[in-house]
């Protein structure tokens, strides 16, 4: 199952973006409910590794689990 980005939690710091060794998280359109760039995981790229929980350096930004309704895409 993917992990998902909490459109409204991420802050943009990208840390996720470099750490990914799949390459399946990707810059949002615009900005978010807080007013920063956002990021977005490809569920189906996504090999549920963990390693963008490791990096981010924002609580809450990612979940373990595939939750569509946090995260918009693109």
């Amino acid at each position: 199952m993917a992990h998902t980005i909490v459109t409204d939690i991420c802050e943009g710091v990208a840390d996720c973006v470099d750490a990914c060794p799949v390459a399946c998280i990707h810059p949002g359109q615009g900005a978010n409910a807080k007013g920063t760039p956002f990021f977005w995981i490809d569920f189906d790229t996504c090999i549920d590794c963990g390693i963008c929980l490791q990096v981010c350096p924002v609580a809450g930004a990612i979940v373990p689990e595939e939750q569509p309704s946090l995260q918009k895409a693109g």
